[in-house]
Formats: structure tokens, sequence, C-alpha cells
């Protein structure tokens, strides 16, 4: 799905509701489930839990002023097991946080036992005008993220069976 300011994308893939969660949840996991080689790592290694839980991610971008930075994300939605979400921002050069206006959220459902159907969507609907100002495209990356998001994603969700 498409609209003027959101992106979505869905896919089905063969590992319980549970264990997607849990790897979304875990923000070592983020940069692989990313793919753009801009997501590095996680500054702070703790799971998510709970609204308003910050997380920091190293981040690089060859177009950023700073190339290597750090981002604070804000977890906005916390459904354990069918969503989970973050505001995406960082600090200001007087030390203040502050939220860029575009969020990532994952919608989770069961679909039996052992398969889930996941929406991830992109909004940039409240990114205001002076970051609009900055020259920064949204969505700033191609069509083909998000699904190949969820790709990586279910690699990593998906039980590997193992022959004996």
């Amino acid at each position: 799905m498409t609209n003027d300011e959101r992106l979505s994308a869905t896919l089905t893939f063969a590992a319980p509701v549970a264990s997607v969660f849990a790897v979304l949840a875990d923000p070592s996991t983020h940069a692989a489930i990313d793919g753009t080689g801009w997501v590095q790592e996680p500054v702070d290694g703790a799971p998510l839990t709970e609204v308003g839980q910050l997380f920091r991610m190293a981040m690089f971008h060859s177009g950023h002023p700073d190339r290597n930075y750090q981002t604070v994300n804000k977890v906005n939605v916390f459904e354990l097991p069918h969503a989970i979400g973050w505001l995406t921002g960082g600090y200001t050069g007087d030390g203040e946080l502050e939220f860029g206006g575009w969020f990532w959220r994952y919608d989770l459902a069961p679909l039996g036992a052992s398969e889930t159907e996941v929406t991830l969507t992109y909004d940039w609907s409240g990114v205001p005008q002076y970051v609009r100002d900055r020259g920064i495209p949204f969505p700033p990356f191609g069509p083909e993220h998000l699904p190949n998001s969820l790709h990586h994603l279910a690699e990593l969700a998906t039980p590997v069976s193992r022959a004996g």
C-alpha cells in the first residue's frame, strides 16, 4: 500500500507470531532486517519491552553530514505479540531529544500456530516543514526496501529445519 506519506508492505511466512515479535524486539537484529547498510548496530543492547523505551542505533549513510551517526528511537507501539513500532530521532546540538516525524511499525497477525502475516509501515506524515526544508527526500529509500526488509525478517524468524 502507498499513499502520499505512508508506505507499507505485507508478507506471510512460516514462523510463529511470538518468534517474529522476539526478532523485532531485539535491536541487535535490526541491521540484518534493514539490509541497506545504514543501520549498523545497537548502541544499547537491551531488548524492547515497553512503550516509551528509548534505544540508540549506530548508523552510516554516505549522504549524512557526519556519515557515521546515531539515532535515538522511542518505542511508541508495544502490543505483545501483535504490534511494535518506534519513532526515529536524535539529539540536537543543545542536547535535546528531537524526533523527525517519521515512524516504523510492524503489525503481526498469526495465521495458525506456525505462520504469521507481517505488515511493515513507514509513515512520514508527521515530518515538520523545517525538516523537509533540509532537502531530505521522503521516503529516503526505494520502493523495494519494505518488501526486502520483510524477507530479511522472515529469514531471521523462520526456524531452520535440521536434518538428522
